[in-house]
């Protein structure tokens, strides 16, 4: 099962927009002036993510690149409100970390049970009975739904492997996961033979098996981006147990016990929570390695309460039991780790309810940003005299008429909405 342990993809997610509300007037036989009855609009679909055990890859969204919710149903007489919209849920495998694809910022971590809302639909419009008042009897005008959120999200699996092997260059851990599982790597003589992660599955019996990962470029200096660098060592971030080899027969002029300990800094470096993750450490070519070599290494790492293991896998000596071992370890230790979410989106209730600016684009021309005074504009049917008061009500109860004045607005100067242009008359 060879492949990449970090698995990436890009999408666009849209939510529901929400239905229309209705202009409707109530008719019947016999019942005069029966009002208006026009119903609001159905709400948007939202986009949920949810985990599913089924799924191990993310290749699905290489494929679609675009999830659009339903949108809501439009509002209709005798007061009928839209349909809500179902929601759209996005099942990906376990662990798959949601973040801001222009920022990074993650948005969330699928690795519960529930479903996490990412993208919200649209609120349904208001319907024309909503604006009936003593004095405004007859409203010939209805709110559009709102457009559901839109966000660039790109997804990152990080949960494949079980265990990972960690160690220096040409130790042995190509060649140890190709012994232990069906996993195929290239192997050769020099350093960095293997330069993207490969994943194993390792049978324990025909019930019982455990994915492993073979993690390349760990020198001295990666936390900084050294070598194969920074990226890799993100790869062990969610492995639940740690095989650490390190060459015991010094065959490339190194002392094993400063391997292990530059490795093991590396870790803490990048995340001290690592290199508290629960270690094996396997003494790599011991058939080439001397009984006292063996000897001295395995009780420096016991000293250091590490359980320790002598293997060599071009020989075939010790790779037998080793995952059975492993497997025994793995019952003990807790599942993968649901990681916090870096970035809280922020609660649309804490930002102003109708935020604006207005730009002087010159002596006679204004310009007002406002993004939901357009919707209320979209709305609006400027020939109807009760719409187009009701618009001018926004603009004074909003205080973008008290801005305007502010800035020197004349008569008959130029004010531009979006794509709407209108004369100001006191």
């Amino acid at each position: 099962m060879p492949g990449n342990f970090i698995d990436v993809a890009t999408v666009w997610l849209h939510a529901g927009k929400g239905g229309d509300g209705a202009v409707s007037f109530h008719r019947e036989k016999f019942v005069a002036s029966g009002g208006p009855d026009g119903g609001d609009g159905g709400r948007g679909g939202d986009i949920l993510f949810a985990a599913d055990d089924n799924l191990s890859t993310l290749l699905d969204f290489r494929y679609k690149r675009k999830y659009t919710a339903e949108a809501g149903g439009n509002g209709r007489g005798d007061r009928m409100k839209g349909a809500d919209a179902p929601d759209l849920v996005i099942r990906v495998p376990r662990g798959t970390v949601l973040k801001q694809a222009e920022t990074g910022l993650v948005i969330a971590d699928i690795s519960g049970d529930e479903p996490v809302t990412v993208a919200r639909g649209g609120r349904g419009g208001w319907g024309n009975a909503r604006f009936a008042t003593p004095t405004r009897q007859t409203p010939r005008f209805a709110k559009p739904g709102l457009p559901g959120e839109e966000l660039h999200v790109t997804l990152e699996l990080k949960v494949i492997a079980d265990v990972g092997l960690i160690g220096f260059p040409n130790v042995g851990k190509s060649t140890l996961i190709s012994a232990i599982s069906a996993a195929r790597p290239k192997i050769a003589n020099y350093h960095f033979t293997t330069l993207v992660p490969v994943l194993g599955v390792v049978r324990v019996d025909e019930e019982q098996s455990f994915v492993c990962a073979d993690i390349p470029g760990l020198i001295e200096g990666a936390a900084e981006g050294v070598g194969l660098g920074h990226d890799f060592l993100r790869h062990v971030e969610r492995c639940r147990l740690l095989l650490h080899l390190v060459d015991v027969s010094g065959s490339e002029g190194r002392d094993p016990r400063e391997d292990f300990a530059k490795i093991n800094t590396e870790l803490k470096n990048f995340s001290p929570e690592l290199a508290a993750r629960p270690q094996i450490v396997l003494a790599s070519k011991c058939d080439i390695a001397t009984a006292e070599q063996i000897a001295d290494f395995k009780a420096y790492i016991e000293g250091l309460g590490f359980e320790f293991y002598a293997v060599s896998a071009a020989a075939h000596i010790g790779t037998g039991a080793l995952p059975g071992i492993v497997w025994r370890h793995l019952q003990k230790l807790p599942p993968v780790r649901t990681f916090a979410a870096q970035y809280t989106r922020p609660d649309p209730a804490d930002a102003p309810r109708r935020p604006f600016t207005v730009t002087r684009l010159d002596a006679h021309t204004f310009d007002i940003d406002a993004p939901w005074l357009e919707r209320i504009l979209a709305g609006t049917d400027v020939e109807d005299y009760e719409s187009l008061q009701y618009f001018q009500t926004q603009l004074g109860d909003s205080g973008i008429l008290a801005e305007l004045v502010a800035q020197g607005v004349e008569e008959n100067d130029t004010i531009l909405i979006g794509e709407y242009q209108f004369d100001y008359v006191f």
